[in-house]
């Protein structure tokens, strides 16, 4: 019985493995034809089935853009920069996304080392970090098995020499692998769906109107209270905007 089960499983996780591929090429004909709409359609039918990608996100975000439908297609190439941090051409059409939406939000300056780390965790997911650690690890074991065994003076300073570059760089990849795990796990953000919507200093509808933001704009989410989140922009400012008007990534 056991076995039949398993056999059962399998045959349907090929079934919808084929059945995804297809609704993926027929997205991807689709949008060859300009049926931007029916393109959506097929690779939404991906995404309710519960697979998903940064190839299927890229995707969806290019059809979206194509309807001129500016939040939706931030809101997807957003999603496809989580699982490949470092895509050129997903950066890229971000980018001219982002030069549709209304608000203009110039981000608050760092110092050259929040710089550096930032670019760091955008260019690999955190994942590849993990990988890239461990592998450092491994080296930096292998070398100082070398200095400690060697009975050359000469081969024990190179290696010493470079098993420290090694550590160096390993706890570096350590701690770049944790803050993008952190900013993955614990950072909400969210993409701006209504057209326009209010950003108050309460959450209340009678409070004060802090400002308005637009379509597409992306906004970090900082904490909730019944229908209403309290949001930060890149520029430092924050208030609390509906739920209902905002999309989490």
């Amino acid at each position: 019985m056991k076995k039949l089960i398993y056999i059962a499983l399998i045959t349907f996780s090929f079934s919808m493995v084929s059945q995804n591929n297809s609704a993926f090429e027929d997205g991807k004909s689709f949008y060859k034809e300009a049926s931007y709409e029916a393109a959506i359609q097929s690779w939404m039918s991906i995404l309710e089935a519960g697979e998903h990608s940064a190839a299927l996100y890229y995707n969806l975000g290019n059809a979206y853009f194509k309807l001129n439908q500016i939040a939706p297609s931030i809101y997807y190439y957003e999603k496809a920069l989580m699982l490949a941090p470092g895509d050129s051409d997903i950066q890229n059409n971000l980018a001219i996304a982002q030069n549709q939406t209304v608000d203009i939000i110039e981000p608050l300056p760092k110092n050259l080392i929040s710089t550096w780390i930032d670019n760091a965790i955008a260019a690999f997911s955190f994942d590849v970090w993990a990988w890239m650690t461990v592998f450092l690890i491994f080296v930096f074991s292998i070398l100082f098995l070398i200095y400690f065994f060697s009975r050359k003076s000469s081969k024990k300073r190179i290696s010493f020499s470079i098993s420290f570059i090694v550590l160096i760089f390993a706890i570096v990849s350590l701690y770049i692998s944790y803050k993008s795990y952190n900013n993955f796990v614990n950072n909400r953000s969210g993409i701006i769906f209504a057209q326009s919507t209010q950003v108050q200093s309460e959450p209340l509808n009678r409070s004060e109107i802090s400002f308005v933001l637009h379509e597409g704009t992306k906004v970090e989410i900082l904490s909730e209270e019944d229908d209403w989140v309290r949001i930060k922009l890149a520029d430092g400012k924050d208030g609390w905007m509906l739920k209902k008007n905002l999309k989490e990534l």
